[in-house]
């Protein structure tokens, strides 16, 4: 493995170490909020620094994939991952630009310990799985990946 090819790696691995990190943490924390107004107040709190990080981590994944897939060509599992990162990122929009906002203006109102309507708490609960398994599949492959390309 020459230098650029350990350096894409790296950046791609660490966007996964980044953004999973901070999914799992939201995920948790959205599970725990569905039913309890104290989860539901440590959920609209610490999504403010887990969305950022999700972000960092997917640009991460994202450039450190490109350039790796380049450097090892783009295979069937390049276009794989190519397609999480895309179902991703428009998930990331859902969350960043539809959920984020409606908590901050409930926490701007001082109803952030209410519990979350169920229609809204179906779609976070449908966004969170697919960003869970979403980096958890790409993830997965990568490993498989690099496991059989050596």
């Amino acid at each position: 493995m020459n230098l650029p090819e350990t350096a894409s790696l790296f950046v791609f691995l660490a966007g996964f170490v980044v953004g999973l990190g901070a999914v799992t943490v939201i995920d948790l924390h959205g599970f725990l909020g569905r039913k309890s107004s104290y989860w539901t107040v440590a959920t609209t709190r610490t999504h403010k620094i887990t969305k950022p990080l999700i972000w960092l981590g997917i640009t991460l994944a994202v450039i450190g994939g490109f350039f790796y897939h380049q450097i090892n060509g783009f295979s069937s599992i390049a276009k794989i991952h190519l397609a999480l990162a895309v179902i991703l990122i428009l998930n990331g929009f859902f969350l960043s630009f539809v959920v984020s906002p409606f908590l901050l203006k409930r926490e701007a109102k001082g109803q952030d310990s209410k519990l979350l309507p169920r229609k809204l708490q179906f779609k976070i609960t449908i966004s969170f799985l697919i960003s869970f398994f979403g980096w958890w599949s790409a993830l997965l492959l990568l490993v498989w990946h690099l496991l059989h390309i050596r």
